[in-house]
């Protein structure tokens, strides 16, 4: 029989219950509804936040529910932009009113360039849009979260303390000419979770970057040809493309302890993209 991250808490700690919550952003589709998705099934109380989509933001509350393990596991739909300083204490006021209690964050949100352009024509206005959604937005709504976890230390309902995963990209340390200004947030946001990792270390919070590799995903619709080609020849050692289950997954067992003298790490989810091969 498999026991689940909230299982075992409980069975340790009788005090753990009612599960463990965390917060998604970005969980109305794509990468961020196969992490909500996978942690419901862990049976995590989940806040599924989104941005603008409303409707495939009860799609994934509806996911998660099928998903449930137990009947008393809630999910709570919350919106916000999270680039925005007033949206972020919301999303994390509405949260805790929902859920009670916040045990990990899940910083998925993040958004592409809205057109690919050369670097020599890229416009600033894009470069300062993904910045604020992609960095200056995870950056700070960890800041609020992390003083909530510092006011409640030793209250994490999970296996070490609270985490805090990052979810970045490749694109975090591969170059992209046509996408610079979203290698340049990834990268940022790559830093931000070795910053936030040494930071909050001794308070008893993990912290974690997922960098997924070339993911199914309707950000990645418009060029599925070509990423297509380029794995059929050989780009991804595995030789096929990521899945938000497959990030789901991992986020999942980050939270449910199995890395316990580890933070600030690097989990790539890419198929062995990253590695480097002559």
């Amino acid at each position: 029989m498999v026991t689940t991250t909230a299982e075992a808490a409980a069975a340790t700690d009788p005090e753990s219950h009612p599960p463990p919550a965390a917060l998604v952003t970005g969980a109305s589709r794509g990468l961020g509804r196969g992490i909500a998705e996978s942690l419901a099934g862990d049976g995590f109380d989940v806040a599924i936040h989104y941005a603008t989509n409303r409707a495939a933001a009860d799609e994934t509350h509806a996911a998660c529910r099928r998903r449930a393990r137990r009947a008393e596991q809630r999910f709570v739909v919350v919106g916000g932009n999270v680039a925005d300083a007033g949206d972020r204490g919301r999303i994390v006021d509405e949260t805790l009113a929902a859920l009670g209690r916040i045990d990990a964050l899940v910083n998925n949100a993040g958004m592409a360039p809205r057109v690919r352009a050369d670097i020599l024509d890229a416009t600033e206005e894009s470069f300062d849009e993904l910045i604020a959604v992609n960095l200056r937005g995870p950056y700070f709504l960890s800041q609020a979260v992390a003083r909530h976890w510092r006011e409640r230390r030793g209250d994490s309902r999970l296996p070490g303390g609270y985490k805090l995963v990052f979810v970045s990209s490749i694109s975090a340390s591969m170059a992209s000419l046509n996408r610079g200004d979203y290698c340049v947030s990834k990268a940022g946001l790559a830093m931000a979770a070795k910053l936030w990792a040494a930071r909050l270390a001794a308070d008893g919070v993990q912290v974690f970057e997922v960098r997924p590799g070339i993911m199914r995903t309707d950000m990645t619709a418009a060029v599925k040809d070509k990423y297509d080609r380029m794995i059929a020849d050989g780009l991804v050692p595995q030789g096929r493309w990521g899945t938000p289950e497959d990030v789901g997954r991992t986020v999942a067992a980050l939270l449910g302890g199995g890395l316990p003298f580890s933070t600030g790490d690097v989990i790539n989810v890419d198929g062995g993209l990253h590695l480097e091969r002559l």
